[in-house]
């Protein structure tokens, strides 16, 4: 009976060894990624191989050490006269200023995750040929401002509070912010910490929670969430100096009551309806939501110019 009793707790400690050493290499595992996925690198290529192309040794570098994020480069420049403008807020970060003729105000653009203000252009576009004056924002760590670190949203959010500054200091009365992706969670964010108070706000996709992202990634792939995702979520804050686990656009629009355009491509395999409804739900001004059915997550004036415009024009010349 002893001898069985011995054997037993033989066992019991090598399975407890051998799990402790798992969340250990997961735990590091999940200290990589989660660097990759919140700093860029300063390669500007995004080539990357082919999975059929790639070696055993290059998929195992993926999977302990994640996989690079080049940083994102401006490609293109307004075809208007601009003047580029750098702006200090938590970082340094580069805008372009473009103006229309008897401008009816201003509307500000941020991009999304991985995006930089060239990938503004075409919008920045149409709200000129509206009338409207625009302001093109780098995000800390993409284009030409400063650093490397991605918060998806979260310090980025001061930055959203400079722009809106910089532009009430100009004498500006009408500010208009748009964003996409993170770029309206940054928005979202700056509204409910700062209080700032702009005319409109125009919202494309924005995650209910930073660990709902997180798990859309790993769903994209086919990976199973649990438990790569929590661990993603809680050492990517804890690296970048925040609880991750508390930025939340669902909750940040509680306190919002700025007249508000959601959009929302209806494919999009990132953000899904039930966070879209929750943000929606919760928004507390005069509201609407406009959705497209074959859009992803994606720039919707690619499939959708001619509604997009529509709806946005339609939201703009409303009296709230």
């Amino acid at each position: 009976m002893a001898k069985k009793a011995r054997l037993g707790s033989k066992i019991a400690r090598r399975i407890l060894r051998t799990l402790a050493v798992i969340f250990i290499v997961m735990n590091v595992i999940a200290v990589f990624h989660a660097y990759k996925f919140t700093h860029y690198t300063s390669e500007t290529s995004t080539k990357i191989k082919k999975p059929e192309k790639l070696s055993g040794a290059d998929i195992a570098k993926i999977i302990f050490f994640g996989i690079n994020n080049p940083r994102p480069v401006n490609a293109i420049v307004p075809g208007q006269p601009y003047t580029t403008l750098k702006l200090k807020s938590n970082k340094e970060i580069e805008c372009w200023s473009v103006k229309a003729a008897n401008s009816k105000g201003t509307v500000v653009l941020f991009h999304g995750y991985g995006g930089n203000k060239s990938g503004m252009v075409d919008k920045s576009d149409e709200f000129i040929k509206m009338g409207y004056s625009t302001l093109l924002v780098d995000f800390m760590g993409s284009g030409n401002s400063e650093g490397n670190q991605t918060t998806i949203g979260f310090y980025e959010a001061e930055q959203v509070k400079t722009c809106f500054d910089y532009l009430k200091q100009k004498g500006e009365t009408n500010i208009i912010l748009f964003g996409t992706s993170m770029g309206s969670v940054a928005i979202m964010k700056a509204i409910d910490d700062y209080s700032i108070q702009p005319s409109k706000i125009i919202l494309e996709c924005p995650f209910g929670t930073m660990y709902q992202t997180v798990c859309a990634r790993f769903k994209v792939v086919g990976a199973p969430t649990f438990p790569m995702a929590e661990l993603l979520v809680f050492w990517g804050g804890l690296e970048n100096g925040f609880w991750a686990f508390g930025h939340n656009p669902v909750d940040y629009a509680k306190g919002i009551k700025t007249p508000a355009l959601l959009l929302y491509g209806e494919q999009d395999n990132r953000v899904n309806r039930t966070e879209i409804d929750d943000i929606f739900s919760n928004l507390k001004g005069p509201k609407q939501l406009k959705t497209y059915p074959l859009a992803g997550h994606e720039n919707y004036l690619i499939k959708y110019k001619t509604a997009w415009v529509k709806d946005v024009c339609s939201f703009l010349s409303e009296k709230n």
